[in-house]
Protein backbone atom coordinates (compact mmCIF):
# COMPACT_ATOMS: atom_id res chain seq x y z
CA UNK A 1 0.00 0.00 0.00
CA UNK A 2 2.87 2.44 0.80
CA UNK A 3 4.54 1.93 -2.56
CA UNK A 4 1.16 2.56 -4.24
CA UNK A 5 0.80 5.89 -2.18
CA UNK A 6 4.41 6.73 -3.08
CA UNK A 7 3.73 6.33 -6.73
CA UNK A 8 1.31 8.39 -6.76
CA UNK A 9 2.56 11.16 -4.52
CA UNK A 10 5.74 10.94 -6.86
CA UNK A 11 3.25 12.22 -9.65
CA UNK A 12 1.45 14.69 -7.77
CA UNK A 13 3.60 16.28 -5.25
CA UNK A 14 5.66 19.63 -6.70
CA UNK A 15 8.56 19.23 -4.27
CA UNK A 16 9.97 16.16 -2.57
CA UNK A 17 7.39 13.67 -2.63
CA UNK A 18 10.35 11.87 -0.27
CA UNK A 19 10.29 14.12 2.09
CA UNK A 20 9.27 12.68 5.66
CA UNK A 21 8.76 14.17 9.20
CA UNK A 22 11.83 12.12 11.59
CA UNK A 23 10.90 12.27 15.22
CA UNK A 24 13.54 11.00 17.78
CA UNK A 25 13.49 11.77 21.61
CA UNK A 26 15.86 14.16 23.30
CA UNK A 27 18.06 12.91 26.28
CA UNK A 28 16.13 15.25 28.33
CA UNK A 29 13.27 13.07 27.57
CA UNK A 30 11.78 15.80 25.24
CA UNK A 31 10.63 15.01 20.88
CA UNK A 32 12.60 16.20 18.62
CA UNK A 33 10.82 16.59 15.13
CA UNK A 34 12.65 17.56 11.30
CA UNK A 35 12.27 17.21 8.05
CA UNK A 36 14.94 14.65 6.00
CA UNK A 37 14.83 13.25 2.87
CA UNK A 38 13.66 9.11 2.51
CA UNK A 39 16.29 7.64 -0.11
CA UNK A 40 14.64 3.86 -0.03
CA UNK A 41 12.41 1.54 1.24
CA UNK A 42 11.64 -1.76 0.68
CA UNK A 43 9.78 -5.03 2.64
CA UNK A 44 12.54 -3.93 5.79
CA UNK A 45 11.54 -0.22 6.48
CA UNK A 46 12.54 2.73 5.29
CA UNK A 47 15.83 4.09 4.97
CA UNK A 48 17.41 7.93 5.35
CA UNK A 49 21.30 9.33 5.52
CA UNK A 50 22.54 12.41 7.59
CA UNK A 51 25.72 12.91 9.79
CA UNK A 52 26.10 10.30 12.70
CA UNK A 53 27.17 12.96 15.03
CA UNK A 54 24.39 15.32 14.43
CA UNK A 55 21.60 15.56 16.93
CA UNK A 56 19.15 13.30 15.41
CA UNK A 57 22.36 10.77 15.31
CA UNK A 58 23.34 10.95 18.59
CA UNK A 59 19.56 10.84 19.80
CA UNK A 60 18.73 7.68 17.55
CA UNK A 61 22.28 5.95 19.03
CA UNK A 62 20.41 6.63 22.66
CA UNK A 63 17.20 5.90 21.96
CA UNK A 64 17.07 2.95 18.73
CA UNK A 65 13.42 4.06 18.02
CA UNK A 66 11.57 6.57 15.73
CA UNK A 67 8.49 8.01 14.23
CA UNK A 68 8.39 9.31 10.43
CA UNK A 69 5.11 11.22 8.91
CA UNK A 70 4.50 11.43 5.05
CA UNK A 71 2.10 13.76 4.06
CA UNK A 72 0.85 14.47 0.58
CA UNK A 73 -1.20 17.98 0.82
CA UNK A 74 -1.67 17.28 -2.86
CA UNK A 75 -3.39 14.11 -2.22
CA UNK A 76 -4.77 14.84 0.81
CA UNK A 77 -3.58 11.87 2.53
CA UNK A 78 -0.66 10.56 5.46
CA UNK A 79 1.33 7.83 6.45
CA UNK A 80 2.32 7.39 10.22
CA UNK A 81 4.92 5.33 10.76
CA UNK A 82 6.77 4.28 14.40
CA UNK A 83 9.40 2.10 14.57
CA UNK A 84 13.01 0.52 16.00
CA UNK A 85 16.20 2.17 13.94
CA UNK A 86 18.95 0.47 13.21
CA UNK A 87 22.08 1.56 11.04
CA UNK A 88 22.38 0.88 7.15
CA UNK A 89 25.70 -1.19 6.17
CA UNK A 90 28.64 0.59 5.48
CA UNK A 91 27.96 -0.97 1.77
CA UNK A 92 24.40 1.03 1.75
CA UNK A 93 26.00 3.88 2.67
CA UNK A 94 28.92 3.87 0.09
CA UNK A 95 26.31 3.30 -2.09
CA UNK A 96 23.90 6.31 -1.48
CA UNK A 97 26.86 8.67 -1.20
CA UNK A 98 28.35 7.92 -4.56
CA UNK A 99 24.78 9.00 -6.36
CA UNK A 100 25.15 12.39 -4.50
CA UNK A 101 25.81 15.89 -6.67
CA UNK A 102 29.84 16.47 -5.64
CA UNK A 103 28.78 19.68 -3.60
CA UNK A 104 26.53 17.74 -1.71
CA UNK A 105 29.28 14.93 -0.89
CA UNK A 106 31.85 18.21 -0.37
CA UNK A 107 29.29 19.84 2.05
CA UNK A 108 28.84 16.48 4.24
CA UNK A 109 32.79 16.72 4.89
CA UNK A 110 33.04 20.56 5.50
CA UNK A 111 29.52 20.60 7.93
CA UNK A 112 29.89 20.22 11.53
CA UNK A 113 26.33 19.04 11.41
CA UNK A 114 24.26 20.76 14.35
CA UNK A 115 27.31 22.43 15.82
CA UNK A 116 27.01 26.03 16.68
CA UNK A 117 28.61 28.03 13.52
CA UNK A 118 31.01 30.84 14.47
CA UNK A 119 29.90 32.42 11.05
CA UNK A 120 29.09 31.22 7.48
CA UNK A 121 32.05 32.60 5.99
CA UNK A 122 33.37 29.67 7.99
CA UNK A 123 31.69 27.68 6.63
CA UNK A 124 31.89 28.74 3.13
CA UNK A 125 35.59 28.44 3.94
CA UNK A 126 35.92 24.55 5.00
CA UNK A 127 33.89 23.96 1.74
CA UNK A 128 36.61 25.49 -0.35
CA UNK A 129 39.25 23.55 1.56
CA UNK A 130 37.49 20.67 0.88
CA UNK A 131 36.61 20.93 -2.69
CA UNK A 132 40.64 21.76 -3.22
CA UNK A 133 41.53 18.56 -1.84
CA UNK A 134 38.95 16.64 -4.30
CA UNK A 135 38.72 18.86 -7.62
CA UNK A 136 39.81 15.59 -9.11
CA UNK A 137 38.41 12.00 -8.79
CA UNK A 138 35.96 10.65 -6.20
CA UNK A 139 34.81 12.27 -3.43
CA UNK A 140 34.80 9.43 -0.10
CA UNK A 141 32.19 8.78 1.75
CA UNK A 142 33.33 10.87 5.37
CA UNK A 143 33.50 8.11 8.35
CA UNK A 144 30.89 10.15 10.22
CA UNK A 145 28.32 9.94 8.02
CA UNK A 146 25.78 7.31 7.10
CA UNK A 147 22.03 6.55 7.38
CA UNK A 148 19.26 4.55 9.57
CA UNK A 149 16.50 2.07 8.64
CA UNK A 150 13.35 2.35 10.59
CA UNK A 151 11.74 -0.76 10.60
CA UNK A 152 8.12 0.16 10.80
CA UNK A 153 5.87 -1.44 14.24
CA UNK A 154 2.74 0.44 13.38
CA UNK A 155 2.13 2.32 9.85
CA UNK A 156 -1.23 4.25 9.91
CA UNK A 157 -2.56 5.28 6.50
CA UNK A 158 -4.79 7.99 6.37
CA UNK A 159 -6.98 9.81 3.73
CA UNK A 160 -8.89 12.76 3.78
CA UNK A 161 -12.52 12.38 3.22
CA UNK A 162 -15.53 15.49 3.25
CA UNK A 163 -16.80 16.43 6.75
CA UNK A 164 -13.85 14.91 8.37
CA UNK A 165 -15.18 11.69 8.34
CA UNK A 166 -11.56 10.73 7.26
CA UNK A 167 -10.52 6.48 6.09
CA UNK A 168 -7.47 5.48 8.45
CA UNK A 169 -6.35 2.06 8.50
CA UNK A 170 -3.89 1.10 10.61
CA UNK A 171 -1.01 -2.22 10.14
CA UNK A 172 0.59 -2.92 13.58
CA UNK A 173 2.99 -6.04 14.40
CA UNK A 174 4.57 -6.26 18.26
CA UNK A 175 8.09 -7.10 16.49
CA UNK A 176 9.84 -7.10 13.14
CA UNK A 177 9.15 -11.40 12.81
CA UNK A 178 5.52 -11.35 13.50
CA UNK A 179 2.35 -10.66 11.14
CA UNK A 180 0.72 -7.41 10.69
CA UNK A 181 -2.70 -6.73 11.70
CA UNK A 182 -4.94 -4.50 10.40
CA UNK A 183 -7.73 -2.07 11.68
CA UNK A 184 -9.75 0.56 10.52
CA UNK A 185 -9.51 3.18 12.98
CA UNK A 186 -12.55 6.53 13.30
CA UNK A 187 -11.75 9.36 12.33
Amino acid sequence: MFAEWFAEATKSEPNDPNGMALATVGEDGLPDVRMVLMKGFDADGFVFFSHLASQKGRELAANPKAALLFHWKSLRRQIRVRGLVSPVTAAEADAYFATRPKQAQIGAWASKQSEPLESRFAFEQAIAVVAAKYVVGNVPRPPGWSGWRVTPLRIEFWHDRPFRLHDRIEFRRADPASPWTKTRLYP
